[in-house]
């Protein structure tokens, strides 16, 4: 499967940009999730690789082709893209059984593809399933009912999915009757050289004219797969609808129609649909908002499995963060059309590159809590914090306030400089949506509407400390004295919020312990991922223990 490069790829309308400026690569064989609110812009992002979105300015390059490109006037269409787009309506055709859903794209393909020879391959399979004729007899009687009779469609399945056959196989195997002899493997072995002599014709036949066959029964020529132009045979066309199916489980579902079947399995058609005409990538628009809590998470097992056996590249549309948690190899965040964040799932959750993606990920949601205070001449950060505590911040790895300023500000004036000359250029437009520092929550019991309420002003003393909820702890020795102002007990853990003077922190306690709401308890701040954010600019700065003066 190939790798995915998006190079400074935009796309607005007017003045509002729905993609800013994203660049990305998406390595091969990955699973990458595009995480972020509604109208951040990662579905036009997706779609702008799938080709169904056209760029406003950007490369992007699918492998080794180059897909689009602004300044060389090169947009290849979807069709031609090998992309697979999987929708969050599935969109199957209610007119169709699911076989004819699944094969319904296969019928339209006619490109170069190697010279299969059917016959050759139909006798290599059927050789192939004839090497135990027991098993092929017990395969079939496993389709019996309790009253005897056999369910002959029962069996066709069975034995594509056991032996990987096309249906025409799977019949003529059958037919065959090994499973009626009373010695199946004397019958087996007999008709196996049948077909080995039939085999050796066809090949015979091939060398006469200069040609051979290969392990896939691909016809050669000098060492070299003959190459034509044409359609998929109805042999081609069922070996891929029944693999798939077999992928998704779904090989007993071919003759129902998308009304007989229920959401989970009306996506796994879907699916089908999608690998069938087997696309470089996979991409994934939300495909199980529509399916109940429990559903979900049995489709989400799905999807981890169908990464690893079809080793495809997944691009998956969320903006459920569990989703994007349990799934990805790779989350890429989006706020505003501009990517936020571009790491692995645990460290987007550990090490959040700012205070918008510190909030939208975790669950419950990471506490904020204002501090003010100076860096100490050890390297420690000194704060007030929750109105009357004191607490002294000590990062994991030694690091200078000072230079991580200059470097902010650096930064931001090469990002300044960068859009001057941009909106200089002709034809260039200033962004309306305009990105600002992410406003992060902090939770007090009297909640104010901050729309009425005077700017801060904001200093280089002014931090965020960013605390998981599982890194609160109830200790009888705490030093931050609270109130349980709620509980949610959920069997294995418990939701806290608690009371520090005017302020509320959420805590998450494992263990099935009771906590009442008005009792009193003592908290301590644990572990060594406490995040330091610079208020001014929303940027982590660092990560550490905090210890409660």
């Amino acid at each position: 499967m190939p790798e995915i490069v998006l190079e400074n790829i935009t796309k607005r309308w007017g003045k509002f940009f729905g993609v800013d400026n994203v660049s990305l690569n998406i390595p091969n064989n990955s699973f990458i999730t595009l995480l972020g609110p509604s109208g951040c812009g990662k579905t036009t992002i997706l779609r702008m690789i799938a080709g169904l979105e056209t760029p406003t300015e950007g490369r992007i390059t699918i492998g080794d082709k180059v897909v689009f490109d602004s300044n060389a006037g090169i947009n290849v269409p979807a069709n031609k893209r090998r992309v697979g787009f999987l929708f969050q309506n599935y969109a199957l055709w209610p007119n169709m059984t699911v076989y004819e859903n699944i094969s319904f794209g296969l019928k339209n393909i006619h490109e170069e593809m190697p010279v299969l020879d059917v016959e050759a391959k139909r006798a290599g399979d059927i050789i192939r399933a004839l090497q135990n004729g027991t098993k092929i007899k017990e395969i079939v009687e496993e389709c019996r009912d309790k009253n005897g009779k056999l369910d002959e469609n029962k069996a066709y399945v069975k034995l594509i999915d056991n032996y990987s056959l096309s249906i025409y196989t799977a019949k003529e195997l059958f037919a065959l009757g090994i499973q009626q002899s009373q010695d199946p493997d004397t019958q087996a072995k007999a008709k196996a050289t049948e077909y080995e002599a039939k085999l050796s014709e066809i090949k015979k036949k091939l060398k006469s004219e200069g040609k051979d066959l290969n392990e896939k029964f691909q016809v050669t020529k000098d060492g070299n797969v003959v190459v034509e132009s044409r359609k998929l045979t109805k042999e081609e066309i069922d070996s891929r609808v029944r693999a798939c199916s077999r992928i998704v489980k779904i090989g007993m579902f071919m003759d129902r129609y998308p009304a007989e079947l229920s959401g989970g399995q009306q996506q796994r058609v879907a699916i089908a649909r999608t690998l069938a005409p087997e696309p470089q990538v996979l991409f994934m628009d939300e495909p199980l908002s529509n399916l109940d809590a429990k559903l979900r998470l049995e489709m989400r097992y799905e999807l981890q499995r169908l990464h690893v056996e079809t080793g495809s590249t997944f691009v998956y549309v969320t903006h459920d963060q569990m989703e994007a948690m349990t799934l990805a190899t790779r989350i890429c965040l989006v706020s505003n059309g501009v990517l936020q964040q571009y790491a692995a799932p645990l460290d987007v959750y550990n090490r959040p590159a700012n205070l918008f993606v510190a909030d939208f990920v975790g669950n419950p949601s990471m506490n904020f809590v204002d501090g003010k205070g100076k860096q100490q001449q050890d390297g420690s950060v000194v704060l007030d914090i929750l109105g009357e505590h004191k607490a002294k911040f000590v990062p994991n790895e030694k690091i200078l306030l000072s230079d991580w300023r200059a470097a902010r500000d650096k930064e931001d004036a090469d990002k300044q400089e960068f859009e001057r000359q941009r909106l200089m250029k002709k034809g260039a437009v200033e962004k309306s949506n305009k990105d600002e520092v992410f406003k992060y929550h902090v939770q007090k019991v009297e909640e104010q509407d901050e729309s009425i309420m005077d700017e801060p002003v904001i200093t280089d003393e002014d931090f965020v400390l960013g605390i998981r909820p599982e890194a609160i702890d109830i200790e009888p020795s705490g030093k931050i004295n609270t109130k349980i102002y709620g509980a949610m007990p959920t069997g294995m853990e418990s939701t806290l919020k608690l009371r520090v003077g005017e302020f509320l922190l959420t805590s998450v306690i494992f263990g099935n312990s009771i906590y009442l709401i008005g009792q009193d308890a003592n908290i301590d701040i644990k572990g060594k991922d406490i995040l330091l954010f610079d208020r001014k600019s929303g940027k982590l700065i660092t990560a550490g223990t905090l210890e409660i003066m």
